[in-house]
């Protein structure tokens, strides 16, 4: 809406660095990036440094799980538990989630139930669902979409 030339209304706004961070949803491997130090770690923190992060409370299942397969595969377990320390210093906030909601969704579009979790919140929310699963992206793609 254009403002009129005689208007006295003045804003002073501040930085964008002051203002909150709008959310967002972080799915498993975009945490895993960033506690893992994983080849994708720098786009990572770029797109999650952007955001104040939701996650289902199933990501610490997750990422646990993660951690297990990497220390099968010979990491040294030191350096995982070091990195599952490093989630308790994220600002993360973990949320639950509706049951019916997510098998809906996973029926929709043919995801797991763990990643139609990430879907139901961040449509739950209407926001950006962070994720380098290509599959699950398509489906936040059509779904969020509908939301408008």
């Amino acid at each position: 809406m254009p403002v009129p030339r005689s208007s006295r209304l003045q804003v002073a706004e501040p930085a964008v660095s002051y203002t909150q961070r709008p959310p967002a949803v972080i799915d498993a491997s975009v945490l895993c990036a960033i506690l893992f130090v994983e080849p994708d770690l720098e786009e990572a923190v770029a797109r999650a440094g952007q955001h104040r992060l939701l996650a289902p409370n199933l990501l610490i299942h997750e990422v646990t799980h993660v951690a297990v397969i990497k220390q099968r595969r010979g990491e040294s377990l030191d350096d995982l538990i070091a990195a599952l320390q490093r989630l308790s210093s994220l600002d993360l906030q973990l949320e639950p989630v509706d049951s019916v909601g997510t098998l809906e969704l996973a029926v929709r579009h043919g995801l797991t139930a763990y990643d139609a979790a990430y879907l139901w919140l961040a449509a739950a929310h209407r926001v950006p669902l962070l994720t380098f699963d290509r599959r699950l992206a398509d489906a936040a793609r059509t779904q969020l979409a509908s939301l408008r």
